[in-house]
């Protein structure tokens, strides 16, 4: 079995190599830095990467994506502290090779996810199964708050239509709609139309194939 070990605090190294221990035919290698670990992913195209994802040089979490497709025999575990919402939901949801946990996890959790990586299986720790599931109940408790109309005029918006050709479309005047606008926008608390529209989306409002913008 591969192993690549992509985090930079050698504390954390070492923790994880008594881990691997386990494991008698392995080969274990290093990185400090996405170029690298995209060169020893070239050299080792069936192994378990175990990242640090907040130490290393990724732009963000779609740049992470890209690397992981890259080559998709790999199997990758994300082992991290400070991940966003918003970064565990893209990970979770546009991903099948990638495993979740974070550093304060139980000794035992993160034995469970190498094994599982190793069978080519996802880990997703308890801990970022609640946080998404939290987080889901507050976008349908907001997405509840709208009016149908509400939900109409933005659904329009996501659609690329300007506020003059929804009024024309539903027979009101531009005043109206603006003031659904600005209902809209305090109920999902957002500023734009496209956080609005991001927000839709994820309270399952909007389908992402009417997103125009």
């Amino acid at each position: 079995m591969n192993f690549i070990i992509a985090d930079n605090q050698e504390l954390t190294r070492y923790a994880i190599e008594r881990l691997l221990d386990e494991f008698d035919d392995k080969k274990i290698a290093y990185a400090s830095c996405k170029a690298e670990l995209v060169g020893r992913m070239q050299e080792n195209e069936r192994s378990v990467i175990i990242l640090d994802y907040t130490l290393f040089d990724f732009f963000d979490v779609d740049n992470l994506l890209i690397v992981t497709q890259r080559i998709p025999t790999t199997n990758w575990i994300l082992l991290s502290d400070d991940l966003t919402e918003s970064f565990l939901r893209s990970v979770v949801y546009q991903s099948h090779n990638i495993s979740i946990l974070f550093k304060d996890a139980s000794l035992r959790e993160v034995k469970d996810a190498i094994q599982m990586a190793v069978r080519g299986q996802r880990y997703i720790s308890q801990r970022i199964t609640e946080i998404l599931l939290s987080q889901q109940s507050r976008e349908t408790a907001i997405s509840s708050t709208l009016t149908p109309t509400e939900v109409e005029v933005i659904r329009s918006i996501a659609q690329g239509k300007t506020t003059k050709e929804i009024a024309a479309e539903r027979y009101s005047s531009i005043h109206t709609i603006n003031t659904h606008r600005k209902n809209i926008f305090r109920k999902l608390g957002v500023n734009t139309a496209h956080e609005a529209i991001k927000r839709a989306i994820r309270s399952g409002l909007i389908d992402e194939s009417e997103y125009f913008i």
